[in-house]
């Protein structure tokens, strides 16, 4: 896999995390702990993203 479609696959990933977020979110009862840890995932991807594109540079 190349770098390019490796970075291209994280933000997919990181966009289906910010679709669960919110459905999570606006799910009545929601549970406060999986929204933090789903919030948690899609930092560790962003941050992951940043640091491939710095690579790319």
């Amino acid at each position: 896999m190349s770098l390019g479609s490796h970075i291209t696959e994280l933000r997919k990933k990181h966009q289906a995390l910010s679709v669960e977020v919110e459905k999570a979110i606006r799910r009545p009862g929601f549970d406060d702990l999986h929204i933090s840890e789903l919030k948690k995932q899609k930092l560790r991807i962003k941050e992951q993203i940043s640091r491939l594109e710095g690579v790319t540079a």
